[in-house]
């Protein structure tokens, strides 16, 4: 198992610390609940070192990534950030990602931890152009500062205005004693704030001074536990759960990053399957009775007909319900339809509905 460069200062804050994608991971210090209403409400910061960078530049770097990613990175201006993901040959994900343009011949892809390998093979395989290609997770750690408080808490620590940075856009910028720290407006909990990109030397010392600048707005170190709690109440899709190498994008609702107006891998059979028409799709659904939903567990129709399966699942501590996403044919997936979920011998009668859960 690796470590993240701020390991030592989990296990002193008293972490409890879980193997994922290859790291020790803090999954949760207090609790999921707490911390997740932290989040919420005031403000939290995460450690999520674990994930991949990956640095493409030169002349030929917008055409492979124009190549290997569904979104089209041609509307990118510098400071601009994409949700995006690489296709596979074969209908399915390879993976997510975010796009981020440093400069016309510069941009930093962000991608899952456990995919890092994979996902440095594949742009690899692919790079017939010639794109100048570096892997630079091993050397870079990734702070999320997250909640409605984390303007307010953490302008002390930049020159930069961060009202004027907009989601889905970032600064080069000094931070926390840094300088040329990427400084985000981007986030996996639907609560707002920043994702700070640094090197490893540094990121001890931007944990001390956010958590320093922090503590009278009630900051509190987050796991990965309450992360996914956060990202389900938003309805954003995990990897290996909600989308995987066998899972359409369309059906997973990712058509909105999914452009036909150029060619990228496998791009004529996605839209081929867009004008045939889709025969199930990702859906949100809360319980309507006693019950947690998990993944795996089977999605079935008043009769008692296995229709579909869980993808995500858990009890949302803002909603204090069952709350899930899975597949169901595509006449189950309009809000409002009536499903049930099978949790151990009872079939618990389940609601699909609009996302996000969570709702501020």
């Amino acid at each position: 198992m690796k470590n993240t460069a701020l390991s030592h200062i989990h296990e002193a804050l008293g972490a409890k610390m879980v193997p994922f994608a290859g790291y020790k991971m803090p999954v949760q210090y207090e609790g999921v609940n707490i911390e997740h209403e932290t989040v919420r409400n005031n403000l939290g910061i995460f450690d999520v070192s674990h994930m991949g960078e990956f640095l493409i530049s030169g002349k030929n770097a917008l055409a492979l990534i124009q190549k290997v990613c569904s979104n089209d990175a041609s509307k990118l201006i510098d400071g601009k950030a994409q949700y995006s993901y690489f296709p596979n040959e074969t209908g399915g994900i390879v993976d997510d990602l975010i796009v981020y343009r440093l400069n016309e011949e510069k941009y930093l892809l962000v991608v899952n931890a456990s995919n890092i390998e994979k996902d440095w093979n594949w742009i690899n395989k692919h790079n017939t152009m010639g794109a100048d290609l570096r892997n630079l997770s091993d050397d870079y750690a990734l702070l999320a500062i997250q909640g409605s408080k984390a303007v307010e808490a953490m302008q002390s620590l930049t020159s930069v205005d961060l009202n004027s940075i907009p989601f889905y856009n970032f600064k080069v910028a000094d931070f926390a004693g840094i300088e040329h720290t990427i400084i985000s407006a981007t986030g996996y909990t639907g609560s707002g704030g920043f994702e700070i990109y640094c090197k490893n030397s540094e990121v001890e010392q931007v944990w001390n001074k956010v958590m320093e600048a922090g503590a009278k707005f009630g900051i509190k170190p987050v796991g990965l536990a309450a992360r996914d709690t956060l990202r389900l109440e938003m309805g954003y899709c995990l990897y290996g759960n909600d989308i995987t190498e066998e899972t359409s994008p369309l059906e997973a609702g990712l058509g909105w990053v999914t452009k036909f107006t150029k060619d990228f891998i496998n791009s004529e059979a996605l839209k081929k399957q867009k004008e045939e028409g889709l025969s199930q799709k990702l859906v949100a659904f809360e319980i309507n009775e006693r019950g947690i939903p998990r993944q795996g567990y089977d999605i079935i129709d008043n009769q008692g007909v296995k229709i579909g399966f869980v993808t995500s699942g858990t009890m949302s501590p803002s909603l204090n319900k069952g709350i899930g996403l899975g597949y169901v044919p595509i006449n189950y997936s309009e809000p409002g339809s009536e499903i049930a979920i099978q949790i151990r011998k009872n079939a618990i009668p389940a609601t699909v509905v609009k996302l996000p859960f969570y709702k501020k």
